[in-house]
This record gives structure tokens, C-alpha cells and sequence, in this order.
């Protein structure tokens, strides 16, 4: 009789706490974005304050805040980014090293410390302390979150692996852009009705959600390896994993990472201050009304992202995917910063994209790299693109102005962001045709792995990873 581990509900259930393991971290991550006009309000209103920010005649109205400037408040985005940057790269390493467990519960706890620090820092508005505390509390929150999201893809492909891969990374993705969702949609009113602090300290609760999930799929996994006789095995493979095997990563792998760089240069930049450019640019919109367009990026990854995985599952093509995404995402930022064609148009659009790209180019990690080094080669992934992002959020900042934002940003400023997208989207284009080029070259595996050819891939596999983790032939480093 097969063990409970061998059964597929089993690996679901793994899934299911793995999922929720950055619900909470995500809705947390964009709270800012809900609330800009908050953070960079005024410290005090004369008149009371004007949570709508936009008043029938047109004009910007009082809004009370944190006080920020437009670079102050672009910095709390970019120290996400490059904390995330210098720490996965070590994170993904350690995990490797030492395991899920060491990972999901220290990372986990990180995120509820630095959303906790966060929100503490509201507190002392009107002060000097609260930038630095907001600050170190989205550095602690960067430290956990992306090495979070490695561990988690580690699980995934650990357990999904020549199974569902692009679906149960598309049901990841899905459960992190509901919390994300549901911050766009909630955050505005709860903020209206409670204040920015306690708001801050609600999205800290659903961070100790996240933590209680971890210690669940902690516990699923350790006791699966058991019962598969894996776990030993895995340590060992983990004591062959060395820094300067990062040296002989193949060049697919550094290709597939500035793909999924550039792509999300324009979509984590644009989304931070989306609900502020649609209440500048476009006539009629309140600030609930643009958070809910800003936030349907996410909305349509929310919906799409499993039927997307399910379908590259089936067909493969991942290379094909990544072009076609960059391609596609060229009209939305063409479409923002030449037009007037409503906002909801390009967030859904890019939402769309952004599914296929999520679902296309991360479980292709996994397959030119053995399981005993995902976590470092994830690690490298995120940091790479979170070097990109904070890079961006800098360079979008400096667009915006570095004034206070009580009146409205000029359209100019918008639309040189908006051609900076678009470079980004065209490098894009470049390194995934490249992407194609290569993997062309060395067998098409990213486009040929299919669900229906698990044995096809395991072959292929070695060949490609190998070189990770020994010089000794035919050792593949993989437990799958």
C-alpha cells in the first residue's frame, strides 16, 4: 500500500499551506500603493481631512498623511527591492544548505517582524523617526518575504516536479495576487474608516497568518521526505552544493533571469504608483475607484494564473510564452503614456501578460537546474530581479520629483515613466528572443517539457544541471 506522501491529495494539502505562506506578505507589500496619497498627505489639514483626494471641481484637496515626498515614499519600495536583492542570494544559498524548515520559519517570522516595525513607524509621524522606522521595517519585511517566496518555489518544485509544475506555481501565484487583490480592494475603505495605523497593523496580522502556515508546511514536508526516503538523501546532495558553483550556471539560466528582470521592471514599478497616475491623468476618479483599476493587474492574474499554468502544463513552449508576453506588454505602457483610453484597458491588458509571463518563465527555473540548488538559483533569480526593481522604483522617483505631491505630478513627468517602461519591456523582448536562440541550440527544453513527457525532461536534465553540484559523471544532484 502506498504511503500517504505517494498520493496526489497529498501533495495538494502541501500546496495548499504552501500558498498561503505569502498570502498575507503580499497584501502587506502593496498597502502603500493603496494608500500614496496618504503616506505623502499633509501632516495636518486645516479643514479636516479628504479621504477621497480628489474634489468636485477638479482640484487636489487636503489630504492628512505621513508627510512624505514622492522619493521618500518611492524609497520605501526600493529598499524592498534591494534588501531583497542582498539577502535571497545568501538566503537561497542557506536554504539549500540547511533546508525548508530553517527557511519557511525564519523567513516567515522576518515578515512579521518588519511589517510590525512598519506599521509602528505611522506612529511617530511629524517626527524623524518615521522614515528610518518605516524603512527598517520594510528592509526586515524584504528580508523575509523574498526569501519566503524561494522557499516556497523550492517546495513546489520539490513536490510537483514532472507533474503539475506550471499549475501548482500558477495556484502560488494566484493565492499571493488574492491577498494583493484584496488589499486594492479593501485597504482604501478600512483605511477611511480606522485610520493608517491600525490599517498597517491589520496587514501585520495576516503576516502571522503567513507564519502559522509555515510551521504547517514545515511540518508536511519534513514528514513527506520521511515517508519517501528522501530526506536523507537530500542532505546529502546539499553538502555537495557550493558558492562557486554559481561560476558554471548555464547560460539559459542568466538569460531566463534579465527576461524575468526587464518584465517585471515594468509591471512592480508601475503598479506602486498606478492609483496616483490614474487620479492625475484621468478626470472622474476617486481615490477608491483608481486603487480598484491599479489593482486589476493583479485581478486578472488572480483569475487566469491556474488555467495558465494548466495550459503550459500541457503544451510547453515556455521560451514562445516569454517572448509573446513582452511583445504584448509593449501597447499597455504605449497606450498610457500617449492616450486617453481608460486606465482599467492597460491594467487588465497587463494583468493578462503578466499571468503568462509568471507562468511561463519561473517554472522554467527548475528545469536547467537540479533541485539540490534551486534554492540558490531562485536566490540569484530574485536578487537579480529585485536589483532591477529597486533600480527602477529609484529611476521612477527621480521621474515623479522629489516635492511634495499636494498638487497634481505634471503629465510630462507620467509620460517620460511611461517611455521608461517601455525600454524596459524592450530589453525584454531582446533577452527572451535570446532566451529562445540558446535553448534552441541545446535541445528546446524550455519550450519541449511538457506534463506528458516527465521522462523527457529527467533525461535532459543532467546534462544541463549537473555541473552544480560535482564533476562526477552522471550525477544529476536531482531526489525527484
Amino acid at each position: 500500500m502506498a504511503v500517504a506522501a505517494e498520493q496526489a491529495y497529498y501533495r495538494f494539502v502541501v500546496l495548499f499551506f504552501n500558498c498561503l505562506l505569502t498570502f498575507g506578505s503580499y497584501f502587506c507589500f502593496d498597502i502603500p500603493s493603496v494608500l500614496q496619497e496618504q503616506f505623502q498627505g499633509n501632516l495636518t489639514c486645516p479643514n479636516g481631512t479628504q479621504h477621497n483626494g480628489t474634489g468636485h471641481n477638479g482640484t487636489l484637496d487636503c489630504v492628512e498623511g505621513l508627510g512624505m515626498t514622492p522619493a521618500q515614499y518611492n524609497l520605501l519600495y526600493a529598499i524592498y527591492a534591494w534588501t531583497n536583492a542582498l539577502v535571497v542570494v545568501v538566503a537561497g544559498f542557506l536554504i539549500d544548505k540547511l533546508g525548508n524548515h530553517f527557511g519557511v520559519f525564519v523567513f516567515s517570522l522576518l515578515t512579521v517582524l518588519g511589517s510590525s516595525i512598519f506599521a509602528l513607524g505611522s506612529h511617530f509621524k511629524g517626527t524623524p523617526y518615521l522614515l528610518p522606522m518605516m524603512l527598517t521595517g520594510r528592509l526586515l519585511f524584504g528580508s523575509g518575504n523574498g526569501s519566503l517566496t524561494i522557499v516556497q518555489n523550492r517546495i513546489t518544485a520539490f513536490w510537483f516536479k514532472g507533474k503539475e509544475l506550471a499549475l501548482a506555481f500558477g495556484l502560488t501565484l494566484s493565492f499571493s495576487r488574492l491577498g494583493s487583490v484584496l488589499n486594492f480592494f479593501f485597504t482604501q475603505q478600512f483605511e477611511s474608516h480606522f485610520g493608517i495605523q491600525w490599517t498597517l497593523w491589520g496587514g501585520t496580522l495576516l503576516c502571522v497568518l503567513g507564519f502559522i502556515s509555515a510551521i504547517t508546511v514545515s511540518m508536511l514536508d519534513k514528514v513527506g521526505m520521511k515517508q519517501l526516503g528522501l530526506d536523507g538523501v537530500i542532505q546529502q546532495e546539499s553538502k555537495k552544493v557550493r558558492v562557486q558553483d554559481v561560476r558554471r550556471l548555464p547560460l539559459r539560466y542568466w538569460l531566463l533571469v534579465l527576461t524575468i528582470m526587464f518584465f517585471y521592471n515594468g509591471v512592480f514599478p508601475f503598479v506602486a504608483d498606478a492609483s496616483k497616475f490614474i487620479q492625475d491623468k484621468y478626470s472622474g476618479y476617486s481615490q477608491q475607484a483608481a486603487a480598484y483599476i491599479a489593482g486589476a493587474v493583479y485581478d486578472s492574474s488572480l483569475v487566469l494564473s491556474a488555467a495558465v499554468g494548466i495550459l503550459i502544463d500541457y503544451v510547453g513552449l515556455r521560451g514562445v510564452f516569454a517572448v509573446g508576453c513582452a511583445v504584448l506588454t509593449l501597447p499597455v505602457f504605449a497606450l498610457l503614456a500617449f492616450t486617453f483610453v481608460p486606465p482599467l484597458v492597460s491594467t487588465i491588458w497587463l494583468g493578462i501578460t503578466y499571468s503568462f509571463a509568471a507562468a511561463s518563465m519561473w517554472p522554467s527555473i527548475p528545469l536547467v537546474v537540479p533541485q539540490a540548488t534551486l534554492g540558490t538559483a531562485m536566490g540569484l533569480a530574485t536578487s537579480v530581479q529585485m536589483i532591477g526593481i529597486g533600480l527602477s522604483n529609484l529611476v521612477v522617483g527621480h521621474i515623479l520629483g522629489t516635492k511634495s505631491s499636494e498638487l497634481k505630478i505634471p503629465l510630462w513627468r507620467w509620460q517620460q515613466m511611461m517611455i521608461f517602461m517601455l525600454a524596459n519591456t524592450i530589453a525584454c523582448i531582446v533577452t527572451s528572443v535570446s532566451l529562445n536562440v540558446v535553448d534552441r541550440k541545446q535541445g528546446g527544453t524550455l519550450n519541449r517539457t511538457t506534463k506528458r513527457s516527465p521522462v523527457e525532461h529527467e533525461d535532459r536534465q543532467p546534462a544541463d544541471a549537473a555541473p552544480l553540484l560535482s564533476d562526477e559523471p552522471g550525477n544529476d544532484g536531482s531526489v525527484n
